[in-house]
């Protein structure tokens, strides 16, 4: 037997006075010419004829507009573009073919003067730059509704794909006492009252230690932690905010980013990797397209077509291969590995089509990477690059010999990762894909910035 609390919650959710008022998105896909229904939402578009007023309102749910016939007897002067409503009536076909509600009954919920400083304009584009001004209300422009409601499904569609394959969702922390990357681009904590650090400094403590007894930082990433957890539950993944700490202020970068991060246990080869990556790509590219085809159409109406890569097998080359390539096309070189110039000319001589550059030399990676059987000069990384964007994911095998990890852990801090190769161990891999730049690839969204609701860089957070 059920709770009685849990059967009255139950009831309540199927009451139909949970919700008095139907979602635009589930007008339209169940449409039943003669029902009557009630919708709210925001006016888009306003035309005045003799005997009607066509209003075409959104709520958010799709990119499609519910078309509303007004008689004249109902408008009001508050009635405007931009102003919410709150409208009852019938479905009805209009004479050519339309979907429409014809208005019985109108309530304005709020009034929008265009004239007081209302940032849009009906029936205008505006362009990327003007809108990102106005951060708090740019939701309302048609681009960048398509846009977050396409990232809302990418990020369903990642968990779909996670869980089919069995793959366990863990949140790791925002705060920690890792710089994952040892690049030192990282936020510092501390806490803001200084009673509480004059406080907590009175009991000996530093004042870069004084809260957690040890630096602590935003997270750059969930890896080290996913590698844990890797270690005694088998394959896991994690979709959170991360944060760097850039004085860049570029189309690609962002001060705070979702990342996804994925870490394989009993991973030992490269390429398993590597199929990992691309079956996750191409399956949230083709499911999005499937359910959200009017929000991509809006958008690439906007920022050209779509990328034609999904027919084809991603491109891997060596990093060696990858320099005689971008020296036979005369692309400047540089011993810092590869910058966001060379990144590109190789997506486009590799025709547009992702490709992967592997076996790193070891000096331009990270400590917990595995170096090549074959050449310990070299490690077993990866670097996916894409159009727009140039590297959106990276990855390698971890380091799984306990006497090669202990020679070059940066830091006393991470002991407790290195004791995870002491019990139990098993080799791993794992990659982080960034959740803006997988958009910024697939919608062919120039700026980063437009692919969030609120995007933080530098000299920028103002909500």
């Amino acid at each position: 037997m059920w709770p009685t609390k849990v059967i009255s919650k139950i009831r309540y959710l199927q009451s139909p006075h949970c919700k008095k008022y139907s979602v635009i998105a589930s007008v339209l896909e169940k449409a039943n010419v003669g029902d009557s229904t009630e919708v709210k939402g925001w006016v888009k578009n306003l035309r005045v004829q003799k005997e009607f007023i066509f209003a075409d309102v959104s709520d958010g749910s799709c990119a499609q507009r519910l078309q509303i016939l007004i008689p004249k007897s109902l408008k009001t002067d508050c009635l405007s573009f931009g102003s919410s409503v709150h409208i009852t009536g019938k479905l009805s076909k209009s004479p050519r073919g339309q979907l429409e509600l014809v208005a019985e009954n109108v309530t304005v919920l709020g009034a929008c003067v265009v004239l007081d400083g209302y940032p849009f304009n009906p029936r205008t584009t505006h362009p990327p730059e003007y809108i990102r001004q106005y951060t708090h209300l740019r939701s309302r422009t048609n681009y960048i509704s398509s846009i977050l409601r396409v990232r809302n499904t990418v990020t369903k569609h990642i968990h779909d794909f996670y869980t089919t394959h069995k793959y366990l969702n863990v949140n790791t922390p925002i705060l920690t006492s890792n710089d994952c990357e040892g690049a030192g681009e990282v936020f510092k904590i501390q806490p803001d009252s200084e009673e509480t650090v004059k406080a907590m400094m009175q009991e000996g403590r530093d004042k870069d230690t004084v809260y957690f007894g040890s630096k602590t930082y935003l997270t750059v990433s969930g890896q080290l932690h996913l590698e844990a957890i890797c270690r005694g539950m088998g394959n896991v993944y994690t979709l959170g905010p991360t944060f760097r700490a850039e004085n860049n202020r570029s189309r690609l970068h962002l001060s705070e980013f979702y990342m996804l991060e994925a870490e394989l246990a009993f991973c030992d080869d490269l390429q398993l990797l590597q199929e990992n990556i691309e079956d996750l790509l191409k399956y949230v590219y083709v499911e999005t397209r499937n359910t959200n085809e009017a929000d991509l159409c809006l958008i690439d109406k906007e920022n050209g077509n779509a990328p034609s890569w999904l027919n084809k097998s991603f491109i891997t080359l060596s990093y060696e291969e990858a320099k005689a390539i971008l020296e036979k096309k005369k692309i400047a070189s540089t011993e810092e590995g590869l910058n966001k110039e060379q990144e590109l000319a190789l997506v486009e001589y590799c025709g547009g089509v992702p490709v992967f550059i592997v076996k790193w030399p070891k000096e331009l990676k990270s400590f917990y990477m595995k170096e090549c059987q074959d050449d310990n000069g070299k490690v077993d990384a990866l670097d996916l690059l894409a159009p727009i964007t140039g590297e959106i994911v990276g990855g390698s095998l971890r380091e799984d010999s306990y006497g090669k990890l202990k020679d070059k852990l940066p830091s006393d801090k991470l002991n407790w990762y290195l004791e995870l190769r002491k019990f139990g161990n098993i080799p791993t891999g794992g990659y982080g894909l960034g959740l803006e730049r997988l958009l910024q690839t697939m919608c062919r969204v120039a700026n980063i910035k437009d692919t969030l609701p609120f995007p933080r860089w530098p000299h920028n957070c103002s909500m």
